[in-house]
């Protein structure tokens, strides 16, 4: 990758990038779902997860469906998960039959196990001797120093932003705008790396940063910026 400014500050973002649910939701998801006799191909499957990581990208759904349950939270994951099984392929009279069902299954059985990719440690090690500004931002509502502490990476970070605090989310510029006030960089210095095309790509770039989109799965093969599968070949981009 060619960089017109020397990078300054390596910003990433927390959920399915630094930290991981294992197995995913998606999986367990759709494993149910065949187990009760929905019939959902792979390329189902991948339309599906695009969906859910646009959904979570700050998109209008999700604004209209928070305010809409805003003070009910079973009404809002059976809300999700009707419209999860419609990006299936379901259809919409089978998907809000099946819903309340799948969604209570997910509450009660899905207990994933928290990982990080363990290139990630000496990855942030040797950014951090490099004098790279260290920072995570996230579309938390709340902080969440104490789950990076659980980690063991708030040895690493200079700042941690939750979208909540500034009352802006990604893909939104000003969350980023004020990450960059933290960094004390401008956008053109900063990297910023995350595994969702629509909240931390288009986010970024929208912002003047510059984007990478951590991609183990190729679940965005085609997209428009700089990709790394592993935290290995980030340094690479850093020349």
């Amino acid at each position: 990758m060619i960089l017109s400014n020397p990078i300054k500050a390596v910003l990433f973002d927390l959920d399915g990038t630094l930290r991981h649910h294992i197995p995913s939701a998606g999986d367990v998801f759709v494993d149910y779902a065949r187990s009760m006799g929905l019939r959902i191909s792979e390329e189902d499957h991948i339309r599906a997860e695009h969906w859910v990581h646009h959904y979570f990208a700050f998109s209008l759904e999700l604004q209209a469906d928070g305010n809409l349950f805003k003070d009910d939270l079973k009404g809002f994951w059976v809300n999700f998960t009707k419209r999860r099984l419609v990006a299936l392929g379901i259809g919409t009279a089978q998907a809000v039959e099946f819903a309340p069902q799948a969604s209570a299954y997910m509450q009660e059985f899905y207990k994933p196990e928290v990982h990080v990719p363990p290139d990630v440690y000496p990855l942030l090690e040797s950014l951090k001797r490099s004098g790279y500004v260290l920072g995570v931002v996230s579309n938390r509502e709340e902080p969440y120093h104490d789950e990076i502490k659980n980690i063991k990476l708030d040895s690493y970070f200079q700042f941690i932003l939750a979208g909540g605090e500034v009352n802006s989310f990604k893909p939104h510029r000003l969350i980023f705008k004020h990450a960059l006030e933290l960094a004390g960089t401008s956008a053109q210095e900063t990297l910023y790396i995350g595994d969702n095309y629509f909240a931390d790509v288009v986010g970024a770039r929208r912002a003047g940063l510059i984007p990478v989109l951590y991609d183990p799965i190729s679940l965005f093969p085609d997209a428009d910026c700089a990709i790394i599968k592993s935290f290995a070949e980030l340094p690479d981009l850093l020349k």
